[in-house]
């Protein structure tokens, strides 16, 4: 059983190394971390989940950006440790925050990732909303938080206005 909470400042070191170990090297090189560079996550929708012996076995963090001059939130990272893979955490991290991003009003979110694995959660492909480059067009997916969010937005991904 997993406890899940607010990631709090105590917990970034932590949540990096979790990042470092499930994610390529030069992970910091990405499009998506220029969105986020110098900009703090979205209060309250960056989770941790911790085992009963406050292990952590996963972590989620959203960012904010704007699309074409409509705000967003940007899914991501987020990591399952290796040993914990195959239990559901992922899944449970992704639909707990989408809940609390819906409670929050947030209208629309985004990432960048695999389809076959984002599109059980809703996601889809998202035509004409382009990430800085080099970013595969096939890999930025969306999900409306409330009928009709995507409807008319696109452009370019940019950090918040």
């Amino acid at each position: 059983m997993y406890q899940l909470a607010q990631e709090r400042a105590d917990d970034w070191w932590e949540v990096e190394g979790l990042y470092d170990l499930c994610f390529a090297p030069g992970r910091e090189a990405l499009s998506s971390y220029r969105l986020r560079d110098g900009v703090p996550p979205v209060a309250g929708l960056s989770l941790v989940a911790r085992d009963g012996d406050g292990v952590l076995g996963g972590a989620i963090r959203f960012w904010p950006v704007d699309v074409g001059g409509r705000r967003a939130l940007l899914l991501g990272p987020v990591a399952v440790h290796p040993t914990r893979q195959g239990e559901g955490l992922g899944g449970l991290l992704i639909r707990d925050s989408l809940a609390r991003a819906v409670a929050q009003g947030w209208d629309r979110v985004m990432l960048v990732g695999d389809a076959p694995y984002y599109s059980r959660f809703g996601f889809a492909r998202l035509e004409g909303v382009e990430m800085p480059p080099p970013t595969n067009p096939d890999r930025v997916l969306g999900r409306a938080l409330r009928d009709g969010a995507w409807d008319g937005v696109k452009g370019q991904v940019t950090r918040p206005a």
